[in-house]
């Protein structure tokens, strides 16, 4: 498993996305599987940065670990931080079938991440928000 500690600011996303591509090139992930990764990983940083410290003026920090397992052949990347807790997969998905002005604001990437990865789990443990994504290739 190799980790990343990043203050969380969009800014640095480019980091964090490179620290994802890099190991994801290295075990010969197809393209349209990456893209979806790729898409998955900024929609959740970005989100961290936005909300998880909304509340402290300082900010914080974003913790992202990936792992590669062999069989079946599979990532699993966590994000980890100790912002306000919230659970994303807690909010009901999105009525795709509305006309998009009548739909809620919000809520649409989350339900992108569900419908890209194989799975997305979350738990608030130690005082943390721990939500990891795994996606099989």
């Amino acid at each position: 498993m190799k980790n990343l500690v990043v203050d969380a600011k969009e800014e640095l996303l480019d980091e964090v996305i490179d620290f994802i591509v890099s190991d994801l090139e290295e075990a010969d992930c197809p393209m349209p599987i990456e893209m979806k990764i790729r898409l998955s990983v900024e929609e959740l940083f970005v989100n961290i940065a936005k909300y998880a410290y909304s509340d402290r003026s300082e900010g914080g920090k974003a913790e992202i670990q990936i792992e590669m397992v062999p069989d079946p052949r599979k990532v699993m990347i966590t994000f980890i931080d100790s912002g306000i807790e919230y659970n994303p997969l807690a909010k009901t998905d999105p009525d795709v079938t509305l006309k998009v002005e009548d739909r809620e604001i919000g809520g649409l990437g989350i339900f992108l991440v569900k419908k890209c990865m194989d799975d997305v789990r979350y738990e608030y443990k130690d005082g943390k928000n721990v939500l990891t994504i795994e996606k099989c290739f």
